[in-house]
């Protein structure tokens, strides 16, 4: 590949994913019936489109190639997560009591300065992120001006003190 000067459009983003389950039934209780996407469109019992809002389809999920497959291992290349931004500390909040409440297993929490993220796997031993960004101007800061991410622990206490307000 060659050295090139072209950056993606300002405006570009990233419109969905598509998963391989082995459950699609299983995926929809998770994605669906836990996280809270809204179900646009089933093809029977083999796919389903599933979205936040209205839009046609944030997230694709099929068992065209991997029905009642096993899990892929955790050392080999694919998925790393899907990253699910939520619009406010509150909102994550949320989902993190829902979890709870719920008792599903996280796999982690952090504040990564720019943002805060709680993460866990779907049935299918997909990663998930949920997280909110903070927004731009509390971003840290190199002295150059560049980002300054890091990972740190998550106050979860204090993300769960947004649902008292």
């Amino acid at each position: 590949m060659s050295d090139s000067e072209y950056k993606l459009p300002q405006n570009t983003s990233i419109g969905h994913i598509h998963l391989k389950v082995a459950d699609l039934q299983r995926a929809l209780d998770f994605y669906h019936g836990l996280l809270g996407f809204e179900i646009t469109t089933l093809y029977g019992k083999e796919a389903a489109f599933i979205s936040a809002g209205g839009y046609h389809h944030h997230i694709g999920l099929n068992t065209w190639q991997s029905k009642n497959g096993p899990r892929p291992p955790k050392n080999s290349t694919g998925l790393f997560h899907t990253a699910i931004l939520y619009p406010t500390r509150k909102d994550l909040a949320q989902i993190l009591a829902r979890l709870r409440d719920a008792g599903y297993p996280l796999t982690g929490a952090a504040d990564h300065g720019v943002s805060e993220a709680i993460y866990l796997d779907d049935p299918d031993g997909n990663g998930v992120e949920l997280y909110w960004d903070r927004p731009r101007e509390q971003w840290p800061k190199q002295a150059d001006g560049s980002l300054e991410m890091y990972t740190r622990p998550l106050d979860v206490q204090g993300l769960l003190a947004e649902l008292a307000s």
